[in-house]
């Protein structure tokens, strides 16, 4: 029997009144934190309610000011306990150091570890707030333990019943490198908590978008103005605040994936990740392999340390220089050269090597153990890359210079997760038509020999034809400002139109930009 073809329905928005809202900011406006636009307008979000933040002294706004104190001298907002990752609040404890929670000797609230008797927040440490905030400074890299901490947050508010603000900042690699091998099923870790790859290319609140399509919270991400996809953490115009005692510069953010993956194996980095060696490499010899394997952006200098042979890395075009890459081919070089022990996992999870949470796979110490060259070993994990690729566009909120951003649903509270990414062309976003109706209790029906979409929920009928700027709700003719298109197999459709013939409403969030479409009676 043929089956018969299925078209992929999409819904075009039309906001009259919000085509400059939509737009990403030119090259010259003025870059702004989330944290920054949530105090100039949404500080509603935590009016009456009792606070917790996430964050240590990364957290920041664009004039250096600690968030902890700004909202500590706020009248109207009622600070009642902080939340301490890995390296403390201050950022000063040693990588891996257990944190202990004390009483804030200024403030008198209580600075609960979450990296210490506990990783996630118990239900004693959320008994007195009522609102979670997360305002820490990431760098872009998977295992870096930050976004893991957001995770663990975001699952605890869930649970509790909290709701979760993410202010969101920039990734410091930028948004654009997406690259090494992704976490396997059944390898998470407090190094790895969700399907990643080594440099995932999004923001703190793209990641909180992302993880929340497992975990379900009430999710809010007040985003960054003046942001684009391409932009660096240099662009942004903002100082580098230390974000742990090995990261004290931009250097060492960039360095970190490019000299710190191989733990356990004998190949260690030095110098807040600016250096890379071993007791088996012979540093002129090292330093001539990684210079001639075409790596962009970088160099490398020979440099002893000690009994270590080994290269000091050079970044020469922040631009071009992709750190997950090079790390990858820093390790597979430096075994052409030693055969160092390569650390293997035992069969249960808790025997697995610090190196092989660090990949999230045990694929790696397998490629290497089998000598691969550099270019063999990267291709081995493009297939994974590349389907999680996929999967990642639908989170991302923040477009290239020149084009809008990628703004998400939100119906009666939930964000929608969508199975094509919203986009926005010539100021109109669209979004899939089936997930919308889905979610406002509607049926969609395609007639392909009259290219008609049809949407059915108790009584109303409303159809459209592709090409037509008229549609028909219950045998009355109406005028449409947008006619449905096709565009890509996929049935383009005016949202406001449709939503609110359905009984519905729609506006327009700038502070998490989204398109928010809500019932009569929703969340009654």
């Amino acid at each position: 029997m043929k089956k018969p073809a299925v078209l992929l329905l999409t819904v075009l928005l039309l906001w009259p009144a919000m085509a400059g809202a939509l737009a990403t900011p030119p090259a010259h406006a003025r870059f702004r934190l989330g944290n920054e636009v949530f105090l100039e307008r949404y500080r509603h979000l935590v009016a009456g309610k009792r606070v917790g933040l996430i964050t240590n002294q990364s957290g920041v706004n664009g004039r250096g000011q600690s968030l902890v104190d700004i909202f500590a001298a706020d009248a109207g907002i009622n600070l009642r306990a902080l939340y301490a990752p890995e390296h403390g609040i201050d950022g000063k404890a040693a990588a891996g150091a257990y944190v202990e929670s004390y009483v804030h000797p200024v403030l008198g609230i209580p600075v609960y570890s979450l990296y210490g008797r506990t990783r996630r927040p118990t239900a004693a440490m959320l008994a007195g707030v009522d609102v979670l905030v997360f305002d820490m400074q990431d760098i872009g890299a998977r295992t870096y333990t930050f976004i893991s901490t957001m995770q663990y947050a975001m699952a605890a508010a869930r649970e509790h019943g909290l709701p979760f603000i993410v202010l969101d900042r920039p990734n410091p690699l930028g948004g654009v490198i997406v690259e090494g091998p992704v976490l396997e099923e059944g390898y998470q870790s407090f190094l790895g908590v969700d399907i990643l790859p080594l440099a995932h290319g999004m923001t703190i609140g793209e990641l909180a978008q992302y993880f929340n399509r497992l975990i379900g919270a009430e999710l809010t991400v007040v985003r960054m103005e003046g942001y684009t996809r391409e932009m660096l953490f240099q662009d942004t115009g903002l100082t580098w605040v230390q974000t742990s005692p090995n990261i004290p510069h931009l250097a060492s953010a960039f360095g970190y994936l490019a000299t710190g993956l191989a733990s356990g194996s004998g190949v260690v980095q030095a110098d807040q990740f600016t250096w890379v060696g071993g007791a088996g490499l012979q540093s002129t010899r090292f330093a001539a392999l990684l210079n001639g394997a075409g790596l962009p952006g970088v160099t490398f200098a020979p440099e002893d340390r000690g009994t270590l042979g080994g290269a000091r890395l050079t970044i020469t075009d922040y631009r071009r220089f992709n750190p997950a890459r090079t790390g990858l081919h820093m390790l597979f070089l430096a075994r052409s050269q030693w055969q160092f022990p390569v650390p293997r996992s035992g069969p249960a999870p808790h025997q697995r090597t610090m190196f092989d949470r660090h990949m999230g796979s045990g694929q790696v110490a397998r490629w290497l153990e089998e000598n691969l060259s550099p270019q063999a070993g990267e291709q081995r994990y493009q297939a994974g890359l590349q389907a999680f690729r996929k999967v990642r566009e639908q989170y991302l909120l923040y477009g290239f210079r020149g084009e809008g951003g990628q703004p998400s649903l939100v119906v009666n509270g939930h964000n929608v997760h969508l199975p094509v990414r919203p986009f926005i062309a010539n100021d109109r976003t669209l979004v899939p038509v089936r997930a919308l109706a889905q979610q406002l209790g509607a049926q969609v029906t395609w007639i392909g020999q009259e290219r008609a979409v049809v949407i059915e929920r108790d009584g109303t009928t409303i159809r459209l034809v592709i090409g037509s700027s008229q549609a028909v709700v219950n045998g009355f003719a109406y005028r449409l400002d947008a006619a449905p298109i096709i565009r890509h197999d996929r049935a383009m459709l005016p949202v406001r139109f449709v939503s609110e013939h359905l009984g519905a409403r729609v506006d327009w969030c700038r502070a998490t930009y989204a398109v928010v479409v809500s019932t009569a009676g929703a969340g009654r």
